[in-house]
C-alpha cells in the first residue's frame, strides 16, 4: 500500500508540475506577478495532495514572526523537494537562489527566470559569482520580496546536522536585515534519494527572527543551533 501511494504521489506530483507550467504559458509575457500567483496555486495543489494521496497533513506555525518586521529574509532547513514548493504558500512570493543550471531545464527554467530568481555557479570563481552579493542586495531592494534561502546547500535526511554554509552569513551581513529560520519535518515524508513516501504530518515552523547587526559567524552559530533544536523537539 505505501508503494502504491508513494507511485500515485509521484506520479500526479510530477503531472501536476507540467500541467501547471503548461496552463501558465501565458504568464511568461505578462506582469511577473501573474506568474508568481501561479506559483503560489502550485503550492497549495501539492498540499492537497499530500492530504488527498498520502494523508499528510501541513500545517505553518509561527506565522506571526514573519510580521513582525516588514522586510526580512527565510532561512530554511531543507530534507526534500516539498519545501521549495509549498513554502510559497505562507511567504508573499519568494525570491530563490539556484544553480545556474536549473534555468537551463525547458518550462521550469523559463518561469525560475521569470520570477526573478538569482543564479549561481557553485564552486567556481565567474565574474558573475563575484558581484552575487551585491546582485541579491540590489534584487531585494528594488522587488520588496523576501529572500528565501537554504543554508544546508543541499538536502539532508531528518535528524542530520550539516554545518550551514558561509554564504549565509555574508547574505545577513549584505542585506542588513532580520532573518526568519524555519524549522521543519519534510524529511520524514520524502526523505532524501527515497522514492517511497511516509504517512507523517508536516510540521513547518517559522522561528523568532534574528536581527541584524550581529558578527556573520556568530549568526550562523545562532541561526544552526535556532533550527536544529527546533527539529529536535519535533515527534
Amino acid at each position: 500500500m505505501q508503494f502504491i501511494r508513494s507511485l500515485l504521489f509521484t506520479t500526479l506530483f510530477y503531472l501536476t508540475l507540467i500541467l501547471v507550467f503548461i496552463i501558465a504559458l501565458p504568464t511568461l509575457i505578462l506582469p511577473r506577478k501573474t506568474t508568481l500567483i501561479c506559483g503560489k496555486i502550485l503550492a497549495y495543489i501539492i498540499i492537497f495532495l499530500l492530504r488527498f494521496i498520502l494523508g499528510v497533513k501541513v500545517t505553518f506555525s509561527g506565522i506571526e514572526n514573519l510580521k513582525k518586521n516588514e522586510r526580512y529574509f527565510v532561512a530554511s532547513a531543507h530534507q526534500s523537494l516539498l519545501e521549495t514548493f509549498i513554502l510559497q504558500a505562507p511567504l508573499q512570493y519568494p525570491i530563490f537562489i539556484l544553480k545556474k543550471e536549473l534555468l537551463k531545464i525547458p518550462l521550469f527554467g523559463w518561469y525560475l527566470k521569470k520570477i526573478g530568481s538569482i543564479d549561481i555557479v557553485r564552486d567556481t570563481i565567474t565574474k558573475d559569482n563575484l558581484n552575487f552579493f551585491e546582485k541579491i542586495k540590489k534584487n531585494i531592494e528594488s522587488s520588496k520580496r523576501p529572500l528565501l534561502i537554504f543554508p544546508q546547500g543541499t538536502r539532508v535526511r531528518f535528524g542530520e546536522k550539516t554545518p550551514f554554509k558561509k554564504g549565509a552569513g555574508r547574505i545577513y551581513e549584505v542585506l542588513n536585515l532580520p532573518c526568519v529560520p524555519v524549522a521543519l519535518n519534510t524529511g520524514k515524508v520524502w526523505p532524501k534519494n527515497s522514492f517511497l513516501k511516509h504517512n507523517h504530518d508536516i510540521k513547518i515552523v517559522f522561528l523568532d527572527p534574528i536581527e541584524p547587526g550581529k558578527d556573520k559567524n556568530v549568526f550562523i552559530n545562532d541561526l544552526e543551533t535556532k533550527i536544529y533544536s527546533s527539529i529536535d523537539n519535533f515527534s
